[in-house]
């Protein structure tokens, strides 16, 4: 297994405010600066790196730029987030668009994975349909990332319909998307990830880790938090991935650079 650090620490995540009447526009992004994180992140000691569609895209008109860090940091872009609500037909296709320009922008600049999370919660409750639906929409999904070479994976993630893991066993009965437990919304959504990795030992495409302070829902660099990743790696290496291991911690009070460092020292004495 190969270890990689997700750019979103570098600033956080955001949407640009164009999709709010441009749902085809919409898109992930990190503000703060690509240049800095990936530097960061090879100095950290990771192999790869996973960004958002927003800032993937920020380079597809001077995608020499993007190789050249690449090349210059050693660095490998091992996958691509994008999401979406999924949920409502009128405007699933031009969400799928969107997915559909993400996957070529991984596939252009090497990716192996597409990732999405998203299945929106309705305002008025979430009927069993909406499951049928984020399904459907999961395959085209996996459909799109095929014809672009990759492999896709879904992504649990609170707020969204797929939160608990009665919940994620429910969309991976219903789509053959593959699967990205993100230990530490597994564990907020009330889930064991290491279990849910055990459960579904064919469906994992991606994993991604992160620590959590349970009673606060705080996102912590790996070790700082209440997650067993003894068990988690254990369940991970039973199941036989052998792929890459990805940190992504949404936020930190300091410097980023340090929390990815903290993150790839406890991970070199865990898997030691």
């Amino acid at each position: 297994m190969r270890l990689g650090y997700h750019s979103i620490t570098w600033g956080g995540v955001m949407g640009d405010a164009v999709g709010v009447t441009s749902v085809k526009d919409l898109v992930y992004r990190v503000p703060g600066s690509m240049h800095r994180a990936l530097r960061d992140i090879a100095e950290a000691g990771y192999e790869g790196v996973e960004m958002f569609d927003g800032n993937v895209l920020d380079f597809a008109n001077r995608p020499d730029e993007l190789r050249s860090l690449l090349d210059e940091t050693g660095l490998a872009l091992v996958s691509v987030y994008t999401g979406a609500n999924f949920v409502y037909r009128e405007i699933l296709p031009d969400e799928l668009y969107r997915v559909g320009r993400a996957a070529d922008l991984a596939a252009r600049f090497g990716a192996e994975q597409l990732v999405v999370g998203g299945g929106a919660r309705r305002a008025a409750g979430t009927p069993d349909s909406d499951y049928d639906r984020l399904a459907e929409a999961l395959d085209a999904v996996t459909d799109i990332a095929e014809e672009h070479g990759l492999s896709a994976c879904y992504h649990p993630h609170l707020t969204t319909i797929v939160e608990s893991p009665d919940e994620v066993s429910t969309i991976l009965s219903r789509s053959r998307i593959g699967f990205c437990p993100d230990t530490a919304h597994l564990v907020a959504g009330g889930g064991d990830p290491a279990g849910l990795i055990r459960r579904y030992p064919d469906r994992v495409r991606h994993v991604h880790l992160k620590d959590l302070h349970a009673a606060t829902t705080t996102f912590l660099p790996l070790g700082h938090g209440e997650i067993d990743f003894d068990d988690v790696l254990a369940a991970v290496r039973e199941v036989g991935y052998d792929s890459w291991l990805i940190v992504e911690l949404d936020s930190y009070a300091g410097d980023p650079a340090e929390a990815a460092r903290i993150s790839r020292a406890f991970l070199e004495k865990v898997l030691s």
